[in-house]
Protein backbone atom coordinates (compact mmCIF):
# COMPACT_ATOMS: atom_id res chain seq x y z
CA UNK A 1 0.00 0.00 0.00
CA UNK A 2 1.95 3.21 -0.58
CA UNK A 3 1.14 6.57 0.58
CA UNK A 4 -2.09 7.73 -0.83
CA UNK A 5 -3.64 4.76 -0.43
CA UNK A 6 -2.92 5.07 3.10
CA UNK A 7 -3.94 8.38 4.17
CA UNK A 8 -7.18 7.93 1.50
CA UNK A 9 -8.00 4.29 3.89
CA UNK A 10 -7.38 6.93 7.65
CA UNK A 11 -9.47 9.53 5.75
CA UNK A 12 -12.25 6.79 5.10
CA UNK A 13 -12.18 5.29 8.38
CA UNK A 14 -13.36 9.13 9.40
CA UNK A 15 -15.66 10.16 6.98
CA UNK A 16 -18.39 9.12 8.99
CA UNK A 17 -17.58 11.22 11.73
CA UNK A 18 -16.95 14.16 9.69
CA UNK A 19 -20.21 14.07 7.93
CA UNK A 20 -21.92 14.06 11.14
CA UNK A 21 -20.36 16.94 12.38
CA UNK A 22 -21.03 18.71 9.15
CA UNK A 23 -24.48 17.86 8.94
CA UNK A 24 -25.30 19.12 12.30
CA UNK A 25 -23.36 22.18 11.73
CA UNK A 26 -24.68 23.42 7.95
CA UNK A 27 -28.16 21.32 8.05
CA UNK A 28 -27.69 19.82 4.72
CA UNK A 29 -26.22 16.34 3.35
CA UNK A 30 -25.05 18.27 0.07
CA UNK A 31 -22.99 21.24 1.82
CA UNK A 32 -21.96 18.46 4.51
CA UNK A 33 -20.72 16.52 1.86
CA UNK A 34 -18.79 19.38 0.34
CA UNK A 35 -17.16 20.83 2.92
CA UNK A 36 -16.00 16.79 3.91
CA UNK A 37 -14.74 16.67 0.48
CA UNK A 38 -13.16 20.20 1.08
CA UNK A 39 -11.34 18.64 3.91
CA UNK A 40 -9.89 15.73 2.35
CA UNK A 41 -8.39 18.32 -0.56
CA UNK A 42 -6.71 20.12 2.18
CA UNK A 43 -5.51 16.41 4.26
CA UNK A 44 -4.17 15.24 0.64
CA UNK A 45 -2.14 18.64 -0.21
CA UNK A 46 -0.98 19.08 3.02
CA UNK A 47 -0.17 15.13 3.75
CA UNK A 48 -0.02 13.19 7.32
CA UNK A 49 3.84 14.36 8.15
CA UNK A 50 3.64 16.05 11.18
CA UNK A 51 -0.16 15.28 12.54
CA UNK A 52 -0.38 13.01 15.76
CA UNK A 53 -4.05 12.79 15.67
CA UNK A 54 -5.95 12.88 12.52
CA UNK A 55 -9.24 12.55 13.35
CA UNK A 56 -8.85 15.87 15.57
CA UNK A 57 -6.85 17.71 12.96
CA UNK A 58 -9.54 16.40 10.33
CA UNK A 59 -12.51 17.70 12.52
CA UNK A 60 -10.64 20.95 13.14
CA UNK A 61 -10.42 21.61 9.40
CA UNK A 62 -14.21 20.48 9.17
CA UNK A 63 -15.50 22.52 11.63
CA UNK A 64 -13.55 25.49 10.12
CA UNK A 65 -14.71 24.85 7.03
CA UNK A 66 -18.47 24.94 8.40
CA UNK A 67 -17.56 28.03 10.70
CA UNK A 68 -16.95 29.86 7.30
CA UNK A 69 -19.58 28.47 5.59
CA UNK A 70 -22.15 29.63 8.52
CA UNK A 71 -20.92 33.15 8.68
CA UNK A 72 -21.02 33.74 4.98
CA UNK A 73 -24.53 32.44 4.94
CA UNK A 74 -25.47 34.85 7.84
CA UNK A 75 -24.11 38.11 6.39
CA UNK A 76 -25.93 37.23 3.09
CA UNK A 77 -29.05 36.19 5.14
CA UNK A 78 -29.45 32.93 3.23
CA UNK A 79 -32.08 30.36 4.62
CA UNK A 80 -31.95 27.62 1.30
CA UNK A 81 -30.09 25.24 2.73
CA UNK A 82 -31.65 23.13 0.27
CA UNK A 83 -29.73 24.22 -2.63
CA UNK A 84 -26.73 22.36 -4.09
CA UNK A 85 -23.49 23.20 -5.51
CA UNK A 86 -23.95 23.12 -9.77
CA UNK A 87 -21.12 19.99 -9.45
CA UNK A 88 -23.24 17.53 -6.96
CA UNK A 89 -26.77 18.23 -9.05
CA UNK A 90 -30.21 18.84 -7.22
CA UNK A 91 -30.67 17.65 -3.71
CA UNK A 92 -32.86 14.24 -3.04
CA UNK A 93 -35.69 15.73 -0.77
CA UNK A 94 -36.08 12.14 0.40
CA UNK A 95 -32.66 11.33 1.66
CA UNK A 96 -32.33 15.04 2.98
CA UNK A 97 -35.59 13.81 4.73
CA UNK A 98 -33.87 10.66 6.33
CA UNK A 99 -30.64 12.49 7.29
CA UNK A 100 -33.04 14.87 9.32
CA UNK A 101 -34.93 12.06 10.78
CA UNK A 102 -31.52 10.52 12.04
CA UNK A 103 -30.34 13.72 13.77
CA UNK A 104 -33.55 15.34 14.99
CA UNK A 105 -36.25 17.71 13.57
CA UNK A 106 -36.60 19.39 16.97
CA UNK A 107 -32.52 19.63 17.33
CA UNK A 108 -32.30 20.98 13.56
CA UNK A 109 -34.86 23.50 14.18
CA UNK A 110 -33.09 25.17 17.65
CA UNK A 111 -29.64 24.68 15.73
CA UNK A 112 -30.66 27.18 13.47
CA UNK A 113 -31.30 30.00 16.09
CA UNK A 114 -27.73 29.25 17.27
CA UNK A 115 -25.02 31.97 16.03
CA UNK A 116 -21.98 30.13 14.33
CA UNK A 117 -20.08 30.29 17.24
CA UNK A 118 -23.25 28.60 19.40
CA UNK A 119 -23.09 26.07 16.81
CA UNK A 120 -20.17 24.48 16.53
CA UNK A 121 -19.46 24.87 20.05
CA UNK A 122 -22.59 23.48 21.27
CA UNK A 123 -21.89 20.45 18.11
CA UNK A 124 -18.77 19.68 18.75
CA UNK A 125 -18.41 19.72 22.40
CA UNK A 126 -22.40 18.15 23.34
CA UNK A 127 -22.55 15.85 20.51
CA UNK A 128 -18.97 15.05 19.67
CA UNK A 129 -17.06 14.95 23.26
CA UNK A 130 -14.58 17.49 21.81
CA UNK A 131 -12.73 19.49 24.38
CA UNK A 132 -13.05 22.99 25.00
CA UNK A 133 -8.98 23.63 24.42
CA UNK A 134 -9.64 22.31 21.23
CA UNK A 135 -12.78 24.32 20.24
CA UNK A 136 -11.49 27.10 22.16
CA UNK A 137 -8.95 28.48 18.41
CA UNK A 138 -11.75 27.25 15.90
CA UNK A 139 -14.00 29.82 17.46
CA UNK A 140 -11.25 32.47 18.56
CA UNK A 141 -12.13 32.70 21.85
CA UNK A 142 -10.37 31.35 25.28
CA UNK A 143 -11.48 27.46 26.30
CA UNK A 144 -13.80 29.92 29.47
CA UNK A 145 -15.53 31.81 26.38
CA UNK A 146 -16.16 28.47 24.37
CA UNK A 147 -17.63 26.75 27.65
CA UNK A 148 -20.05 30.37 28.23
CA UNK A 149 -20.86 29.85 24.42
CA UNK A 150 -21.59 26.05 24.50
CA UNK A 151 -23.60 27.18 28.07
CA UNK A 152 -25.79 29.55 26.23
CA UNK A 153 -26.57 27.39 23.59
CA UNK A 154 -27.42 24.48 25.57
CA UNK A 155 -30.56 26.40 27.24
CA UNK A 156 -31.50 27.22 24.43
CA UNK A 157 -31.49 24.06 22.63
CA UNK A 158 -32.89 22.22 26.48
CA UNK A 159 -35.89 24.97 25.68
CA UNK A 160 -35.29 26.37 29.20
CA UNK A 161 -38.50 28.83 28.75
CA UNK A 162 -40.38 29.40 31.68
CA UNK A 163 -44.23 28.77 31.05
CA UNK A 164 -46.61 27.66 33.44
CA UNK A 165 -47.71 24.26 33.25
CA UNK A 166 -51.37 24.83 33.14
CA UNK A 167 -51.53 27.70 30.72
CA UNK A 168 -49.13 25.67 28.41
CA UNK A 169 -51.67 23.12 28.28
CA UNK A 170 -54.20 25.55 27.18
CA UNK A 171 -52.64 27.21 25.19
CA UNK A 172 -51.64 23.90 23.60
CA UNK A 173 -55.03 22.61 23.00
CA UNK A 174 -55.81 25.90 21.03
CA UNK A 175 -52.83 25.54 18.87
CA UNK A 176 -53.50 22.12 18.21
CA UNK A 177 -57.61 23.02 17.55
CA UNK A 178 -56.24 25.27 15.05
CA UNK A 179 -53.66 23.16 13.19
CA UNK A 180 -55.68 20.38 13.06
CA UNK A 181 -58.72 22.05 11.44
CA UNK A 182 -56.68 23.95 9.06
CA UNK A 183 -54.94 20.48 7.83
CA UNK A 184 -58.26 19.31 7.65
CA UNK A 185 -59.27 22.28 5.58
CA UNK A 186 -62.31 22.71 8.11
CA UNK A 187 -63.36 26.44 7.64
CA UNK A 188 -65.74 26.59 10.78
CA UNK A 189 -64.15 24.90 13.22
CA UNK A 190 -60.69 27.46 12.19
CA UNK A 191 -63.59 30.30 12.79
CA UNK A 192 -64.57 28.76 16.30
CA UNK A 193 -61.09 29.14 17.71
CA UNK A 194 -60.34 32.54 16.26
CA UNK A 195 -61.18 35.67 17.57
CA UNK A 196 -64.10 37.31 14.77
CA UNK A 197 -61.19 40.68 15.19
CA UNK A 198 -58.39 38.39 15.09
CA UNK A 199 -55.37 40.46 13.83
CA UNK A 200 -51.95 38.32 11.45
CA UNK A 201 -49.11 40.08 11.31
CA UNK A 202 -46.91 38.60 8.65
CA UNK A 203 -43.10 39.91 7.79
CA UNK A 204 -42.22 40.00 4.63
CA UNK A 205 -38.21 40.75 2.89
CA UNK A 206 -38.09 42.90 6.40
CA UNK A 207 -42.01 44.59 5.96
CA UNK A 208 -44.70 43.68 8.08
CA UNK A 209 -48.12 43.48 6.50
CA UNK A 210 -51.06 42.94 8.07
CA UNK A 211 -54.66 41.52 7.67
CA UNK A 212 -57.29 41.68 10.17
CA UNK A 213 -60.78 39.07 10.61
CA UNK A 214 -61.51 35.78 11.12
CA UNK A 215 -62.81 35.18 7.63
CA UNK A 216 -59.63 36.11 6.51
CA UNK A 217 -57.09 34.54 8.37
CA UNK A 218 -58.63 31.61 8.26
CA UNK A 219 -58.94 31.58 4.68
CA UNK A 220 -54.46 32.33 4.62
CA UNK A 221 -54.83 28.90 7.26
CA UNK A 222 -56.20 27.07 4.82
CA UNK A 223 -54.41 27.99 1.88
CA UNK A 224 -50.87 27.45 3.64
CA UNK A 225 -51.46 24.38 5.36
CA UNK A 226 -51.95 22.66 2.02
CA UNK A 227 -47.86 23.49 1.35
CA UNK A 228 -46.25 23.08 4.95
CA UNK A 229 -49.18 20.96 6.83
CA UNK A 230 -46.39 18.52 6.83
CA UNK A 231 -43.82 20.40 8.15
CA UNK A 232 -45.42 21.85 10.75
CA UNK A 233 -44.29 21.29 14.22
CA UNK A 234 -45.48 22.85 17.90
CA UNK A 235 -42.87 24.61 19.73
CA UNK A 236 -42.57 26.68 22.39
CA UNK A 237 -41.87 30.76 20.70
CA UNK A 238 -40.32 32.66 23.14
CA UNK A 239 -42.26 30.84 26.07
CA UNK A 240 -45.51 30.51 24.65
CA UNK A 241 -46.62 27.64 22.47
CA UNK A 242 -47.18 28.00 18.76
CA UNK A 243 -45.46 26.23 15.46
CA UNK A 244 -42.71 26.02 12.92
CA UNK A 245 -42.25 24.93 9.71
CA UNK A 246 -39.37 22.84 9.16
CA UNK A 247 -39.51 20.38 6.08
CA UNK A 248 -36.36 18.54 6.20
CA UNK A 249 -35.32 20.18 9.43
CA UNK A 250 -34.67 24.00 8.06
CA UNK A 251 -36.54 26.50 9.62
CA UNK A 252 -38.26 28.58 7.65
CA UNK A 253 -40.79 30.55 9.44
CA UNK A 254 -42.62 30.42 13.22
CA UNK A 255 -46.05 31.60 14.08
CA UNK A 256 -46.28 33.14 17.62
CA UNK A 257 -49.98 32.92 18.83
CA UNK A 258 -51.85 35.68 21.67
CA UNK A 259 -54.30 33.43 22.99
CA UNK A 260 -57.35 35.16 24.84
CA UNK A 261 -58.96 31.79 26.96
CA UNK A 262 -60.01 29.53 24.08
CA UNK A 263 -59.15 31.77 20.86
CA UNK A 264 -56.23 33.31 19.04
CA UNK A 265 -56.77 36.94 19.07
CA UNK A 266 -52.88 37.65 17.17
CA UNK A 267 -50.82 35.31 15.44
CA UNK A 268 -47.29 36.67 14.21
CA UNK A 269 -45.91 34.98 11.38
CA UNK A 270 -41.84 35.27 11.80
CA UNK A 271 -39.83 34.32 8.33
CA UNK A 272 -37.43 37.14 8.56
CA UNK A 273 -33.71 35.05 8.86
CA UNK A 274 -32.67 38.00 11.59
CA UNK A 275 -35.74 37.87 13.15
CA UNK A 276 -35.90 33.85 13.38
CA UNK A 277 -32.60 34.23 14.62
CA UNK A 278 -33.18 35.90 17.74
CA UNK A 279 -36.06 33.76 18.86
CA UNK A 280 -36.30 31.70 22.09
CA UNK A 281 -37.72 27.92 20.04
CA UNK A 282 -38.22 24.15 21.53
CA UNK A 283 -39.82 22.14 19.46
CA UNK A 284 -42.88 20.28 21.36
CA UNK A 285 -42.92 16.63 21.10
CA UNK A 286 -45.94 14.98 21.03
Amino acid sequence: MNDNEWLAQRFEEQRAQLRGVAYRMLGSGAEADDAVQEAWLRLNRAGAEGIDNLGGWLTTVVSRICLDQLQARRARHERSLDEAPPALGAVDPEREALLADSVGVALLVVLETLTPAERLTFVLHDLFAVPFEEIAPIVDRTPVAARQLASRARRRVQGRTVVAEADQVAQREVIEAFLAAAREGDFEALLEVLDPEVLVRTDIGGVTRAIRGAKSAASGALAAAAASAPSAHLALVDGAVGFVVAPAGHLERAIRFTIDGRTIREIDIVTDPARLEQLDLAVLTV
